[in-house]
């Protein structure tokens, strides 16, 4: 067959595994994954082949093909039944994605299935989700109380200090988001979050906590089986009657990950950005658009970079190659979103920017909980900057260490240096009139002047501030 198309070719060209692909996940694209992005482009325009921790996969660098990719779900369905090389036994059996790919959740399902399981995920955040409705003003009081509390810990120091915002702030809070989501009796929560941390971590224990994980949550799932609540899974019971008890803990997982890695990162990214002197995001904050500071953000440092395969049912032609049926097509947020054809258009002195960006997706399968983790990453930004007068970078920006994975790109930590506001802020529950919420199950609240006890998660927090 003929060789590897060049920009703008019609002409054929060998299969993917056939070809010599550039390997993605490397010291450069960790580090500096913009400039990987436009050598691929330079190279192969906007559809390239590359290797993926040794398999081949297409991935999708230009704006256009990525919105056609993504809006077409019919034309480029998700589902690993579809994946060619899969079925055939083709992959590799240490592949390191292949565990979080194979848990069939509601973000890699495809199929007949998918349909209803979506719907029933709609049907059960929109209670949180619906600022009309009380369980949404209930879990914005308690984002705001959490995100209080922590800031009145890692603020332990004195009046002014040093924090890593990253694992003192952006990474529990939205874990502890979560649990309220989840609805766990009494205080199993505290090991639950734990797990997730390590499992987030992928560190040598990780194996141990994701079975540990799976366990409490399918747990879980069988108690609101049993005993509904006023909760997430609960209400994805009431909208899908027909889940078991391991499909639950897999949907219940994909929640806990997702709102967890997701927000924590554009919480720290969005730090990041106002701090370190990114004029638009200022100026959107000084305008008091919070949610339009957040969007400004997500354009240039998206926290989910690269979506999960999405595989093509018949020989497809995309960018300048034709991509057989059941090749894996990785869409590329961080790319679509420097594509000169798409970026050149953005105009950054605008009031409002442009809402085109895909950090949530685009088509019929974007993000579920996109306002669910809009909220709280903004309460949490918000909270930060009303109760740290003075918040300024330790590192210079360039010297901020991030971590890369094929999915996602956040800080490994984020060093700063806070002075206290003279007079806090009143929490955003108080000032709305939101109702006060009761501490949570197994955290009473203080007798005369004593201290609640604490959980788990929260003594790993307090040993952090002891250890700086």
């Amino acid at each position: 067959m003929g060789s590897q198309l060049s920009k703008g070719s019609t002409a054929r060209h060998e299969p993917l595994e056939s070809m010599s692909l550039e390997p993605l996940m490397t010291r450069d694209y960790e580090s500096r994954p913009a400039l990987v992005y436009e050598r691929l482009r330079q190279a192969h325009g906007p559809v390239a082949p590359v290797d993926l921790l040794g398999v081949p996969v297409w991935l999708v660098l230009g704006y256009k093909e990525a919105l056609e990719v993504l809006q077409n779900d019919a034309a480029w369905p998700k589902g690993l039944e579809n994946w060619r090389a899969r079925e055939e036994g083709r992959l590799p059996e240490d592949w390191p994605l292949a565990p979080s790919l194979d848990v069939n959740h509601v973000l890699i399902q495809g199929g007949e299935g998918y349909p209803s399981l979506r719907g029933a995920w709609d049907a059960a955040l929109r209670p949180f989700q619906d600022p009309r409705q009380p369980q949404a003003r209930q879990l914005r009081a308690k984002i705001t109380r959490d995100a209080d509390e922590l800031i009145t810990l890692l603020s332990q120091g004195g009046r002014s200090g040093w924090a890593d915002l990253s694992a003192q702030f952006s990474r529990p809070l939205p874990l502890m988001v979560a649990s309220h989501l989840l609805g766990f009796p009494g205080s199993q929560h505290d090991d639950t979050l734990m797990d997730m941390w390590r499992v987030l971590d992928a560190g040598p224990d990780a194996g141990p906590a994701l079975e540990r994980l799976l366990a409490a949550l399918a747990e879980l799932g069988a108690w609101k089986m049993k005993q509904p609540g006023d909760d997430f899974p609960s209400y994805l019971l009431a909208a899908h009657p027909g889940l078991g008890v391991e499909e639950l803990s897999r949907e219940l997982m994909m929640l806990l990950g997702m709102t967890s890695d997701h927000v924590g990162i554009l919480i720290s990214n969005t730090v990041v950005e106002v701090i370190g002197g990114n004029s638009s995001a200022r100026a959107s904050l000084s305008a008091g658009m919070m949610r339009e500071t957040m969007n400004r953000v997500v354009m240039e440092k998206p926290p989910l970079v690269n979506f999960v395969p999405r595989f093509p049912l018949t020989d497809t032609r995309l960018g300048d190659y034709t991509i057989a049926a059941g090749d894996p097509v990785w869409v590329s947020v961080g790319a679509a979103h420097a594509d000169p054809a798409f970026s050149d258009k953005v105009c950054p002195a605008q009031t409002i920017s442009t809402r085109a960006h895909l950090a949530w997706g685009a088509g019929p399968r974007q993000c579920p909980a996109r306002e669910l983790a809009t909220t709280t990453a903004s309460i949490g930004v918000s909270r930060l900057l009303e109760r740290l007068s003075g918040l300024e970078l330790s590192l210079p920006i360039d010297q901020l260490p991030w971590r890369s994975s094929p999915f996602m790109r956040g800080l490994r930590s984020l060093p700063v240096r806070y002075t206290l506001a003279d007079t806090p802020a009143p929490p955003a529950s108080e000032a709305a009139g939101l109702p006060a919420v009761p501490p949570p199950p197994g955290h009473p609240p203080a007798v005369d002047g004593a201290e609640r006890p604490r959980s788990s998660l929260w003594r790993y927090l307090a040993g952090l501030v002891r250890g700086r």
